[in-house]
């Protein structure tokens, strides 16, 4: 697990910096494209800088915000803040996540934030109110896994950095629509290749993110389910949530395509029941992440 945890902090690093660069050509292109000459650069350096320094720190308010979370409350939730007491204990995380909540009918789950003594574990209602104790216990510890594993900085900073490359297509899409590009430096060689360079990764980054998301996100839920039951002890409580999550037929309403790879399953219903995973699925399929928690022996 120690190893793990390595990997995903250097991997972290390594998104970030790719990201600043990307992000660099991509406004510097368009600031290119509304014709605002020798400052391109420098607004792009600014922005892209800016834009990861707020993802790292900010991302967890963000995901927060998008889904409408809102902090658990003893009265409340009591079953839930006494299955994370208990978790503390076996899973050593060092500090106590905190615990919100989303009120929505589908039973769903997601960990965030930037590091274990900054996480947040959020559930929706129809989590609490669907599951029993030890499915719900289930749930809560593959989060708890995403947490000490560092999976939640590393999914948390992707799904915002996506966000922001998507935001920054649209915007070009629109500068285009307004006027079109003309570079006035079109003799100049240098600026001519990094316009370029900045074109391909505004169209290509999109994609390239959402194929980075969605492996990163099905590489880890396998991972995050054994750890589970390390946990717990007790593989038929995730199993039996899963198979609950998997066959509830309600939408998740505040769910969208940049964070839905951080939920336990994904919160987009499809009509037909997925049995394979493909290119495009943000979770493996939950019949075998059934299988493999079942082939765990203790």
């Amino acid at each position: 697990m120690f190893e793990t945890s390595k990997k995903n902090k250097l991997e972290s690093g390594v998104i970030v910096g790719i990201f600043i660069i990307v992000i660099t050509l991509i406004v510097y292109y368009i600031c290119h494209a509304l014709r605002l000459g020798t400052m391109s650069i420098v607004i792009a350096l600014i922005f892209s800088i800016g834009s990861a320094w707020a993802s790292y720190y900010y991302s967890d308010k963000i995901v927060l915000s998008v889904n409408k979370a809102r902090p658990a409350t003893k009265e409340e939730d009591q079953k839930l803040v006494n299955i994370l007491d208990a978790l503390m204990v076996t899973s050593g995380l060092p500090n106590k996540p905190r615990l919100y909540v989303v009120d929505d009918s589908q039973p769903n789950a997601f960990a965030t934030g930037r590091n274990p003594e900054n996480a947040v574990i959020c559930v929706t209602t129809g989590l609490l109110e669907k599951l029993d104790y030890y499915e719900l216990e289930g749930v809560i510890a593959h989060e708890m896994s995403h947490i000490k594993n560092y999976d939640i900085r590393l999914s948390c900073v992707v799904s915002v950095m996506v966000g922001f490359i998507v935001m920054l297509s649209d915007l070009f899409s629109r500068a285009l629509f307004w006027g079109g590009v003309k570079d006035r430096d079109s003799d100049n060689k240098a600026n001519g290749i990094l316009m370029l360079i900045g074109l391909i990764f505004l169209i290509l980054a999109p994609i390239f993110g959402s194929l980075m998301q969605l492996a990163l996100s099905r590489k880890r839920e396998f991972l995050a389910d054994s750890t589970a039951v390390e946990f717990t002890r007790n593989p038929d409580g995730l199993i039996s949530a899963l198979e609950k999550l998997e066959n509830d037929p309600n939408e998740l309403e505040t769910a969208n395509s940049a964070t839905a790879n951080m939920y336990i399953v994904n919160p987009f219903k499809k009509n037909g029941k997925k049995k394979t995973t493909n290119i495009w699925s943000t979770h493996p399929s939950t019949a075998d992440r059934i299988e493999a928690l079942r082939n765990i022996r203790y």
